[in-house]
């Protein structure tokens, strides 16, 4: 007989420094009804991640504080974490709008972990001016999450432009050969700039959490 009883990491924070996070969109409402329930109980806070507004409308019908992030695509449990300040700012980048809802996955999931966050929406490479007029307020930041679609340049153009760690985050974005974002994903891990650190494709969370392993190294 299979157990089908999630078995949850509830030393998570205070071990990582990490709330939990859970993969929403191939879970069915009564999951992470369950889920969510067991970590209120702890007193816990969790982040869902690719969670639809129907979903997250039943979830909130059922479940007390929890708040719904549709440009995110995100529910939440709890109040985030306090704001760190000491530990930085992290700016989340986006060549264009049809990445947002992916750099809003980082900038809520970096949120919830009490880190100052910034966007900076449209800088993408096919206006290179719209990020070279940035330059300076990029200064402002301790690591820059950058996420791009279509051919993925924008993370390799901005490592060769600013010394702080960027972290790239191909988006599955652009016409038939972008391939659902891989063709961005194999730019970015072919890129010629140093140090550049690639996450999966349209993984805002996991580019979220590098960040704040390399704020809290």
């Amino acid at each position: 007989m299979i157990d089908k009883q999630a078995r949850l990491d509830l030393g998570r924070r205070k071990r990582l420094g990490m709330v939990e996070a859970i993969w929403g969109e191939h879970k069915t409402t009564e999951q992470i009804f369950e889920i969510l329930k067991k970590l209120q109980l702890a007193k816990e806070l969790a982040l869902v991640t690719r969670v639809g507004p129907a979903k997250a409308k039943k979830l909130k019908g059922c479940l007390e504080n929890t708040e719904f992030h549709s440009l995110a695509r995100c529910l939440t449990l709890g109040s985030p974490i306090e704001l760190q300040p000491s530990l930085g700012k992290v700016i989340v980048l986006s060549g264009g709008t049809s990445d947002l809802h992916v750099a809003a996955e980082a900038e809520l999931a970096l949120r919830w972990h009490g880190i100052q966050t910034e966007f900076l929406l449209d800088v993408g490479v096919a206006g290179l001016h719209r990020l070279l007029d940035k330059l300076e307020n990029l200064k402002s930041a301790k690591v820059l999450i950058a996420c791009a679609g279509m051919e993925g340049a924008l993370p390799t153009v901005l490592s060769g432009l600013v010394p702080q760690p960027v972290i790239g985050v191909p988006v599955a974005v652009g016409y038939g050969v972008s391939l659902g974002g891989k063709t961005a994903l194999e730019g970015m891990l072919s890129s010629c700039a140093p140090g550049l650190v690639v996450v999966n494709i349209d993984n805002g969370y996991g580019a979220a959490m590098a960040a704040l392993r390399i704020l809290r190294g």
